[in-house]
């Protein structure tokens, strides 16, 4: 598998996926063993996956992750994406603010097969966190 085709898989879970919400493209994407390597996603495979996409666009309806930079080198990409949104919805425990937010947020996934078999993510939490008001700001 060259990497750009694992480059172009990796956009298609961020648009399919992500900013326009169609979990069932994540199928042909994901390996059946898929691991999710993520802090906070239960459980740590696609079903979890697909369970943390549903969450986050339902708090944030308007989401929209933009890649800034994508890189591969043999099996792995990395990603650096700048995530934004408007807290329209029930987000977790929280209920709707209206307040908009943007966060970064990095992403390592590393593909077997062609597709994708694991994912390490980190999103700036904190700042979502600061900026829904949720603790102090700067």
């Amino acid at each position: 598998m060259s990497e750009e085709r694992n480059k172009e898989l990796f956009r298609r879970v961020i648009e399919e996926g992500y900013n326009k919400g169609n979990l069932e493209t994540l199928n042909e994407l994901f390996s059946p063993s898929f691991i999710e390597h993520q802090n906070g996603i239960q459980p740590p495979n696609l079903v979890g996956l697909k369970d943390s996409v549903r969450s986050l666009r339902s708090g944030f309806p308007d989401l929209h992750l933009s890649i800034e930079d994508l890189r591969a080198s043999g099996d792995y990409t990395v990603a650096r994406i700048t995530a934004r949104g408007t807290h329209n919805g029930q987000f977790m425990i929280f209920p709707p603010t209206g307040t908009s937010i943007t966060i970064d947020v990095i992403d390592i996934c590393r593909f077997q097969n062609g597709i994708i078999a694991e994912h390490w993510g980190v999103a700036d939490r904190f700042s979502l966190m600061q900026q829904l008001g949720v603790i102090p700001g700067r």
